[in-house]
C-alpha cells in the first residue's frame, strides 16, 4: 500500500518510517511533487493534523496521514502548544524555541509538561484520528545531541534523560509520535 505522509521534515520522515510494516511504502509531500508548505492555521493540534490530510486529498487524490504536535507546559497555560514549531516567532528555530521556554520558566516551580501528537489519516475519503501522550518535564538545560526540537530539554517521566539522549527506537518506544504511531498501525492492519 502507497501512504503518503504529509510532511517536509527529514527527521520526523525517517522517525514514522522506523515505524511502519515493510508493507506500506511511505511517500512523503516532496516524493508527490507538492514542495508548498501546508498552513497549520487551526487553533488545535487536531486540527492542523486534519488540515493537512484534507490538502492532500484535495489536490493529488491520494491515501495519507499527517501529523502535528505540541508541547504543553502546564505552568504556562499549555505553551506553546499549537505554536509549538513558531513559538520564538516567524524566524523560529529548535534554539531560539528553547530559549524563550527555558526564559518563560525560570521562576516557575511547575515545569511538568507533556508532549502531544495527532495524527489525521484518510483513507479513500474516511478520516480516522489517533493521538499519542508523554508526560514529563521541561529540563533547565539541554542535555543531548539526538532528535530535533525541544528533544533537548523534555524529561519523559518513565525515562532518566531526556529524548535527545535516547536512540530513535528508545524515543519511538515511550514517546507521543510512536504512540500515535502504534494505533495508526493497529488501524492500518486490521
Amino acid at each position: 500500500m502507497k501512504l503518503v505522509f504529509a510532511t517536509h521534515n527529514l527527521n520526523k520522515f525517517k522517525e514514522v518510517q522506523a515505524l511502519l510494516p515493510s508493507s506500506i511504502e511511505l511517500l512523503s509531500l516532496t516524493d508527490i511533487g507538492c514542495n508548498e508548505d501546508i498552513p497549520e492555521t487551526e487553533e488545535t493540534i487536531e486540527g492542523n493534523a486534519k488540515l493537512k490530510v484534507v490538502h492532500v486529498r484535495k489536490q493529488y487524490n491520494l491515501n495519507c496521514f499527517g501529523d502535528d504536535t505540541g508541547l504543553e507546559v502546564r505552568s504556562l497555560n499549555n505553551e506553546p502548544g499549537v505554536y509549538s514549531a513558531r513559538y520564538s516567532g516567524k524566524d523560529a528555530t529548535a534554539n531560539t524555541n528553547m530559549d524563550k521556554l527555558l526564559d518563560n520558566l525560570k521562576d516557575k516551580e511547575d515545569r511538568s509538561a507533556r508532549f502531544k501528537t495527532a495524527i489525521a489519516l484518510d483513507i479513500d475519503g474516511k478520516e480516522q484520528l489517533f493521538i499519542g501522550l508523554c508526560e514529563g518535564s521541561i529540563t533547565t538545560e539541554r542535555s543531548g545531541s539526538k532528535g530535533f526540537g525541544y528533544d533537548p530539554i523534555f524529561l519523559p517521566n518513565e525515562a532518566t534523560v531526556t529524548f535527545a539522549e535516547m536512540s530513535m527506537g528508545e524515543k519511538s518506544r515511550i514517546g507521543h509520535r510512536g504512540k500515535a504511531m502504534r494505533k495508526l498501525i493497529e488501524y492500518l492492519n486490521r
